[in-house]
């Protein structure tokens, strides 16, 4: 998206960098942090958590799934800070995940380390043509 203001607000930031230093990521020393604001203005906060295995469960999922245990469905926002200073955008699945809650309204920000913006996406640029919900809709 054009025009993007390079500010987030500080309580985002705060919240972000917590929850990222909160990780489990022994096996790839990635940790992320992400921040999912719903339809009615709640936040919720989710890192990732890896296992031996390495199927663990991404920052994205881990607060989208805070969100729905909260009995929300609807995102406005989401939010997601790696460890560096490069892009740490949503993986495939968490597209995926997000798009499930998402609408056209739906901003997907990526910040730095340091939570300075590097890029914000609208659901449709983030993974576009995706099947939704409605696809699965039954018609007579």
């Amino acid at each position: 998206m054009s025009d993007i203001d390079p500010q987030v607000d500080p309580s985002v930031v705060g919240a972000l960098i917590a929850v990222r230093d909160n990780a489990y990521a022994p096996y790839s020393r990635h940790p992320v942090g992400a921040m999912v604001e719903s339809e009615s203005g709640a936040r919720y906060v989710g890192a990732n958590v890896e296992v031996a295995h390495y199927k663990g469960l991404c920052a994205e999922a881990s607060a989208i799934a805070a969100m729905v245990s909260a009995g929300e469905r609807r995102l406005r926002h989401v939010y997601v800070i790696g460890p560096g200073e490069h892009l740490c955008s949503p993986c495939g699945d968490c597209r995926q995940r997000i798009r499930e809650f998402a609408d056209a309204a739906t901003l997907i920000h990526v910040v730095d380390a340091e939570g300075r913006l590097l890029k914000r996406y609208a659901i449709d640029e983030l993974l576009p043509d995706a099947f939704g919900p409605e696809n699965l809709e039954l018609t007579s």
